[in-house]
């Protein structure tokens, strides 16, 4: 990309002759892929209405890097090219992945882009927590951040362990996602009435996570099998695929291959719309190792596990291993109804031992996570915090 090309504002060494506003702090957002880039808007919404901040947007290095661009477009924020962005001094950059940060000039903020810190990497000794380990937090024997965003007390022993280094830049902040989830409840027969969601009938989530341990790749028959022993009348369906199905084969290869699913009736719930209002509206979710089973579970939602990986779990303690160890494992071959039914009955307690892990300072991680960005900003943050709110409702017409 020629130079040409580069923006000449709100950021740069000229930039002063071209704003409207001058004298802000400049901060970074740096999206790697959809999934972080929506959950780094979270981040970014505890300081962008403030007038002396100026928030700017770039596409990280990532192998997930598809739909990034369209994602990037729709914030309608200023995206800056990736080459630019790392010859610029930021005030703040602001992540949830790793490629690249290195090469940053600003004090960085990494947080998760899921449910903790849950997925290993590796086997047996030599396997590690993604996102609190060295390889990924240090470079050249340095830290590369300057404040890791943790949601549990708990993960402190495990950033102890594989990054010793880091552990005086952790902040224990919570977990932004379980806290709109849960603000979200209220609004549960909205969500439902959106999706079409008829009196009396229970919505079915089905939730795939990426890769070939996943849901959709180990159980390619189960949609099918559902929508042959479900009631029709009584049920209805819907799916949620990562944003690395849909972006890693294309939205029309994704459409096609459900295409019979959805002629059955299923919702394929478009990556855009917030999943958790679909969440929120379920009866019961179907997952597997990924985030969403473990959000459904600590708010009350009944969950069942199909066959999945165990070593793409982290087994020392957090959300993803209690909720492996506690939920029910759906076996297809069996009757679906006394299965769902026992779900049910054990989601209360599932619930709690999952939320309990999920995070240790719930209903705080707006003010909490907008404290530590201010701290670094070396500002003093605005005498009014953000109240935590619900996810909007969904427009399937829009689809």
């Amino acid at each position: 990309m020629s130079a040409a090309e580069w923006s000449s504002a709100p950021v740069g060494i000229d930039a002063s002759r071209w704003v409207t506003r001058s004298g802000c702090r400049d901060v970074l957002a740096v999206v790697h892929t959809v999934t972080s880039g929506q959950r780094l808007l979270e981040a970014v919404e505890t300081i962008e209405t403030d007038r002396r901040v100026q928030v700017v947007f770039a596409q990280g290095p990532d192998a997930f890097s598809n739909g990034v661009n369209e994602f990037l477009r729709n914030t309608g924020g200023v995206v800056l090219p990736w080459q630019q962005a790392v010859r610029e001094r930021f005030d703040l950059a602001i992540a949830a992945a790793y490629g690249g940060l290195r090469d940053l000039h600003a004090p960085i903020v990494v947080m998760p882009h899921g449910a903790g810190y849950g997925k290993t990497h590796g086997t047996g000794a030599s396997a590690v927590s993604y996102g609190l380990d060295a390889q990924r937090l240090t470079h050249n024997g340095r830290v590369l951040t300057d404040a890791v965003v943790l949601s549990h007390d708990n993960q402190l022993e495990l950033l102890r362990r594989q990054c010793p280094a880091a552990v005086d830049q952790a902040v224990v902040v919570g977990d932004i996602c379980y806290d709109r989830l849960a603000a979200s409840v209220p609004s549960r027969d909205a969500y439902r009435e959106a999706l079409g969601v008829e009196p009396g009938q229970e919505l079915v989530v089905i939730a795939s996570t990426w890769g070939q341990d996943s849901l959709f790749a180990r159980n390619g028959d189960l949609l099918p099998h559902l929508h042959d022993t479900l009631a029709t009348g009584r049920h209805r369906l819907a799916a949620l695929m990562h944003p690395s199905v849909w972006f890693g084969h294309g939205r029309r290869q994704l459409r096609a291959w459900l295409a019979d699913s959805r002629q059955a009736g299923l919702m394929l719930v478009p990556p855009e719309v917030d999943w958790r209002a679909v969440v929120v509206a379920a009866d019961y979710l179907v997952g597997d190792h990924g985030s969403l089973p473990v959000y459904a579970a600590a708010i009350g939602c009944p969950v069942l596990l199909t066959d999945q990986s165990l070593h793409a779990v982290h087994s020392a303690g957090s959300a993803q291993e209690v909720l492996s160890v506690t939920a029910v494992r759906l076996v297809a071959a069996e009757p679906l109804a006394p299965q769902l039914d026992l779900a049910r009955r054990r989601a209360r307690e599932v619930g709690a031992k999952v939320a309990g892990r999920l995070t240790s300072r719930p209903g705080t991680a707006v003010t909490a996570l907008q404290e530590q960005l201010y701290r670094l900003l070396g500002m003093t943050a605005p005498g009014r915090h953000r109240a935590v709110e619900a996810v909007p409702v969904p427009n399937p017409d829009r689809w």
